[in-house]
């Protein structure tokens, strides 16, 4: 197993993901150590001198000019913790709570908020272990740091709170017993440190640009299968057309449907036919899923510039230079987390479109996609269900990043609600990917009746793998286990593994490119 460098490499989003499934495995090197130990005596300087610094010899929020005594600088750091503690809501994925512990490891290793190697070291243990705190899902505003979720994530280190281990939930207390270790005694500023920054809104944003990634590429996918089944044309994904108006996003989208459809016999079949044009949600799929590809490029950049960097408050610089500043503001986060978000949701209302398309009975498909239709329903229903998501995906497509409620007496008078964008990011993201499995069962269907004409080597990989698990449809059934397991084959990963493979088999250049990748 490879070693990641907390504090000294550069963390992407791929590497992050590796570390939280146990890939890659993150420690704390000498350099990093050397840091972190010069960051933690400037604290300890600072707590035993007489000048006050925010949170190391002061209390918190709108009681920054309350002096606290050199005695009590540690009590600070716990009740700070306890006080903090007000989320509320369901426990966020555990997968989420880990990496909020990797990515606050990353900032704090960096040597600049006077934490001890000791803490650290312990945040480590719950990421090797597996053992990992119960975070409520709602109570941060994205300012100030995350500071209700941080405030519960390291509860567990001073022995409250709660843990999940093999999957139950269980105190700290008597987890830290049965490992036979004791609660931490916070040190100067250390309190303050965990929950100053933005792993909320950051970790919900790492996981959002893996899923969204996904379900870009499968958006091209079942675009280019539906494309086939309503024998839609190719020509508009001409390099030539893409040239002069060259968007990155859509310029790609347009590669990668042209290279999946080349060679198809269905193409070949109506290539002078005499429709002039198809309707947009086919035509415009590279300008379409290009744009929410566009948008996936600015968070991923975003994301990664935040995964390296600290977020808390006060830094502290050499020979105890401390700054008092704002960069555990979510804005940065929450913006481009919106942008996303309504991209997402873009990917959605175009497969919709394109259900909607393949059920009218046009271009040689019979109506509904049925044989039988009247004493058969077919698919008219599924629709529905995608009409139904597109707009709960509308309705949460309001940029929290655009409100804020003022905190803490005023003293946090503007705040990013970029906790809730991240959220809304992935619920949307979930609704999206039923979507898709609608779409994809449409688009198999329509493919059926193009038959004995085949599609690309690429295209039938992704059809044989759907028949192999749903097969087609003749008469009415249940359909909602159609849409289940082809959700499980979209969400699993099993469709672009399929996809990848068979173009790599046949020479189809289907493969990220250095923008469009996590790593």
């Amino acid at each position: 197993m490879q070693n990641f460098n907390y504090g000294v490499d550069q963390l992407t989003v791929g590497l992050c993901l590796d570390i939280a499934s146990g890939r890659l495995k993150g420690l704390i090197n000498g350099q990093a150590a050397a840091r972190i130990d010069a960051s933690w005596r400037e604290v300890e300087k600072i707590a035993h001198g007489h000048v006050a610094v925010y949170g190391i010899n002061t209390g918190f929020g709108p009681l920054c000019d309350t002096r606290i005594s050199e005695n009590d600088t540690s009590l600070l750091q716990s009740n700070i913790l306890k006080s903090h503690s007000v989320g509320i809501g369901d426990p966020i994925p555990q997968e989420i709570a880990k990496l909020m512990l990797i990515t606050k490891v990353q900032a704090l290793a960096q040597g600049y908020s006077g934490v001890s190697r000791q803490t650290l070291e312990r945040i480590i243990w719950h990421i090797d272990n597996n053992i990992i705190p119960v975070v409520p899902e709602k109570g941060s505003v994205g300012a100030s740091g995350d500071l209700a979720p941080l405030s519960h994530l390291f509860l567990p280190l001073i022995g409250l709170g709660e843990l999940f281990v093999n999957g139950l939930i269980q105190p700290a207390d008597k987890v830290l017993n049965d490992k036979n270790l004791k609660p931490l005694v916070l040190g100067p500023k250390e309190g303050l440190a965990l929950i100053n920054g933005t792993q909320f809104i950051l970790s919900f944003a790492v996981k959002a640009v893996e899923r969204l990634h996904n379900a870009l590429n499968i958006a091209d996918i079942i675009g280019a299968v539906s494309l086939e089944g309503l024998m839609g044309s190719a020509r508009p994904f001409d390099a030539r057309l893409h040239a002069i108006r060259p968007y990155k996003g859509t310029q790609h989208v347009a590669e990668r449907l042209a290279a999946m459809l080349q060679g198809s016999a269905i193409g070949s079949a109506h290539a002078d036919c005499d429709r002039v044009q198809d309707p947009y949600s086919l035509r415009c799929m590279p300008q379409v899923h290009g744009s929410s590809r566009n948008a996936w490029l600015h968070l991923k950049e975003m994301t990664e510039i935040e995964l390296n960097s600290v977020t808390d408050n006060p830094i502290v610089f050499d020979a105890g230079d401390t700054i008092s500043g704002g960069n555990f503001h979510g804005q940065p986060m929450a913006i481009p987390l919106d942008y996303a978000t309504i991209a997402a949701a873009e990917l959605g209302n175009i497969a919709d479109r394109r259900c909607y398309l393949m059920s009218e009975g046009r271009y040689g498909l019979p109506k509904l996609l049925t044989g039988n239709a009247g004493l058969n329903s077919g698919l008219m229903i599924p629709q529905y269900t995608t009409a139904a998501l597109v707009t709960e995906n509308k309705t949460l497509c309001f940029p929290a990043s655009a409100d804020s409620v003022p905190t803490s007496l005023g003293q946090e008078d503007h705040v990013s609600m970029g906790s809730i964008s991240g959220r809304k990011l992935n619920q949307v993201i979930d609704n999206l990917e039923y979507i898709q499995a609608i779409e994809l069962l449409y688009a198999t269907q329509a493919l059926e009746f193009r038959r004995p004409l085949k599609s690309t080597p690429v295209i039938e990989a992704c059809f044989e793998l759907v028949r192999q698990h749903v097969p087609i449809i003749e008469d009415d059934r249940v359909f909602a286990n159609d849409i289940n397991i082809l959700h499980r084959l979209i969400k699993s990963g099993q469709l672009l593994t399929t996809v990848n493979e068979a173009a790599q088999t046949h020479n189809v250049n289907l493969q990220d490119t250095k923008d469009f990748g996590i790593y």
